[in-house]
Protein backbone atom coordinates (compact mmCIF):
# COMPACT_ATOMS: atom_id res chain seq x y z
CA UNK A 1 0.00 0.00 0.00
CA UNK A 2 1.83 3.35 -0.98
CA UNK A 3 1.83 6.62 1.17
CA UNK A 4 1.18 10.14 0.34
CA UNK A 5 2.35 12.41 2.35
CA UNK A 6 1.67 16.34 2.03
CA UNK A 7 4.20 18.19 4.01
CA UNK A 8 2.06 21.32 5.07
CA UNK A 9 -0.70 21.36 2.90
CA UNK A 10 -2.98 25.11 2.75
CA UNK A 11 -5.68 24.36 0.65
CA UNK A 12 -8.82 22.18 2.53
CA UNK A 13 -10.26 21.42 -1.06
CA UNK A 14 -7.06 20.38 -2.22
CA UNK A 15 -6.17 17.96 0.46
CA UNK A 16 -9.65 16.68 0.84
CA UNK A 17 -9.31 15.47 -2.92
CA UNK A 18 -6.48 13.63 -1.76
CA UNK A 19 -8.24 12.34 1.18
CA UNK A 20 -11.10 11.10 -1.69
CA UNK A 21 -8.23 9.57 -3.99
CA UNK A 22 -6.80 8.15 -0.76
CA UNK A 23 -9.30 6.03 -0.48
CA UNK A 24 -10.29 5.34 -3.87
CA UNK A 25 -6.70 4.05 -4.27
CA UNK A 26 -6.13 2.21 -1.13
CA UNK A 27 -3.01 4.53 -0.31
CA UNK A 28 -2.45 5.57 3.41
CA UNK A 29 -2.35 9.70 3.97
CA UNK A 30 0.18 11.25 6.02
CA UNK A 31 -0.26 15.19 6.82
CA UNK A 32 2.42 17.30 8.17
CA UNK A 33 1.47 20.16 10.29
CA UNK A 34 1.62 22.91 10.60
CA UNK A 35 -1.36 22.76 8.09
CA UNK A 36 -3.12 25.75 6.37
CA UNK A 37 -6.70 24.57 7.83
CA UNK A 38 -8.74 23.33 10.33
CA UNK A 39 -9.06 19.28 9.81
CA UNK A 40 -13.51 20.24 10.72
CA UNK A 41 -12.96 22.79 7.76
CA UNK A 42 -16.36 22.92 5.88
CA UNK A 43 -13.90 22.87 2.26
CA UNK A 44 -11.89 20.27 3.10
CA UNK A 45 -14.96 18.20 4.19
CA UNK A 46 -16.80 19.05 0.57
CA UNK A 47 -14.11 17.81 -1.41
CA UNK A 48 -13.47 14.44 0.33
CA UNK A 49 -17.09 14.11 0.31
CA UNK A 50 -17.71 10.61 2.39
CA UNK A 51 -14.78 8.87 2.21
CA UNK A 52 -12.85 10.43 5.40
CA UNK A 53 -14.12 7.03 7.23
CA UNK A 54 -12.34 5.21 4.30
CA UNK A 55 -8.81 6.97 4.39
CA UNK A 56 -6.18 5.64 6.90
CA UNK A 57 -4.85 9.09 8.00
CA UNK A 58 -2.31 10.47 10.45
CA UNK A 59 -1.21 13.81 11.31
CA UNK A 60 2.17 14.42 12.27
CA UNK A 61 3.48 17.51 14.13
CA UNK A 62 6.89 17.86 11.98
CA UNK A 63 8.80 15.70 9.45
CA UNK A 64 10.58 13.83 12.04
CA UNK A 65 7.60 12.56 13.53
CA UNK A 66 5.93 11.66 10.12
CA UNK A 67 9.66 9.67 9.02
CA UNK A 68 9.70 7.65 12.11
CA UNK A 69 6.04 6.05 11.24
CA UNK A 70 7.39 5.72 7.60
CA UNK A 71 10.08 3.92 8.91
CA UNK A 72 12.73 2.68 6.28
CA UNK A 73 10.17 2.61 3.02
CA UNK A 74 11.43 4.23 -0.11
CA UNK A 75 10.25 7.58 -0.45
CA UNK A 76 10.38 9.73 -3.75
CA UNK A 77 9.88 13.43 -3.10
CA UNK A 78 8.09 14.96 -6.15
CA UNK A 79 9.41 18.37 -7.16
CA UNK A 80 9.38 20.39 -9.98
CA UNK A 81 12.72 20.69 -9.92
CA UNK A 82 13.59 16.31 -10.30
CA UNK A 83 15.92 15.30 -12.78
CA UNK A 84 14.24 12.28 -13.36
CA UNK A 85 11.09 11.79 -14.48
CA UNK A 86 8.01 9.76 -12.16
CA UNK A 87 7.69 7.68 -15.27
CA UNK A 88 11.42 6.59 -15.36
CA UNK A 89 10.53 4.76 -11.83
CA UNK A 90 10.05 1.52 -11.19
CA UNK A 91 7.35 1.78 -8.52
CA UNK A 92 6.55 -0.65 -5.63
CA UNK A 93 3.23 -0.69 -3.47
CA UNK A 94 4.64 0.28 -0.23
CA UNK A 95 6.82 3.35 -2.03
CA UNK A 96 5.83 7.01 -0.25
CA UNK A 97 5.29 9.94 -2.01
CA UNK A 98 6.13 13.36 -0.28
CA UNK A 99 4.02 16.37 -1.53
CA UNK A 100 5.15 20.04 -0.40
CA UNK A 101 2.92 23.10 -0.24
CA UNK A 102 0.81 23.88 -2.99
CA UNK A 103 2.38 27.72 -2.87
CA UNK A 104 5.94 26.96 -2.28
CA UNK A 105 6.91 23.32 -2.39
CA UNK A 106 8.58 21.07 -0.12
CA UNK A 107 10.93 23.01 2.11
CA UNK A 108 14.79 22.94 1.45
CA UNK A 109 15.33 21.34 4.90
CA UNK A 110 13.27 18.51 3.96
CA UNK A 111 14.22 18.20 0.28
CA UNK A 112 17.79 17.74 1.53
CA UNK A 113 16.55 14.41 2.74
CA UNK A 114 16.65 12.85 -0.65
CA UNK A 115 19.31 11.69 -2.83
CA UNK A 116 18.89 13.05 -6.47
CA UNK A 117 17.47 9.86 -8.00
CA UNK A 118 14.78 10.05 -5.57
CA UNK A 119 13.49 13.46 -6.28
CA UNK A 120 11.43 13.06 -9.11
CA UNK A 121 9.29 14.94 -11.37
CA UNK A 122 6.00 14.69 -13.70
CA UNK A 123 6.16 16.21 -17.12
CA UNK A 124 4.87 18.97 -18.32
CA UNK A 125 5.27 21.89 -20.58
CA UNK A 126 7.87 23.95 -20.19
CA UNK A 127 6.25 27.55 -20.18
CA UNK A 128 4.28 26.69 -16.94
CA UNK A 129 5.45 26.02 -13.58
CA UNK A 130 3.39 23.18 -11.87
CA UNK A 131 0.61 21.19 -11.66
CA UNK A 132 -2.09 21.19 -8.76
CA UNK A 133 -1.26 19.31 -5.88
CA UNK A 134 -4.11 16.89 -5.80
CA UNK A 135 -3.65 16.34 -9.45
CA UNK A 136 0.65 15.19 -9.23
CA UNK A 137 -1.08 13.09 -6.27
CA UNK A 138 -3.54 11.72 -8.48
CA UNK A 139 -0.84 11.16 -11.59
CA UNK A 140 1.27 9.85 -9.05
CA UNK A 141 -0.53 7.18 -6.85
CA UNK A 142 -2.29 6.01 -10.00
CA UNK A 143 1.13 5.31 -12.16
CA UNK A 144 2.79 3.15 -9.09
CA UNK A 145 -0.92 1.40 -8.61
CA UNK A 146 -1.01 0.56 -12.17
CA UNK A 147 2.67 -0.39 -12.09
CA UNK A 148 1.66 -2.91 -9.53
CA UNK A 149 -1.08 -4.29 -11.52
CA UNK A 150 -3.76 -2.68 -9.95
CA UNK A 151 -3.55 -5.06 -6.74
CA UNK A 152 -6.93 -4.88 -5.07
CA UNK A 153 -9.21 -3.22 -7.52
CA UNK A 154 -12.19 -4.60 -8.97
Amino acid sequence: MVAIVLVQPEIPPNTGNVIRLAANAGAELHLVEPLGFNLTDRELKRAGLDYHEYTRLTVHPNWAACLATLGTRRRYALTTWGKRSLFACKLGNDDVFVFGRETAGLPEAILADFAEDVRVRIPMQPAVRSLNMSNAVAITVYEAWRQTGFAGAC
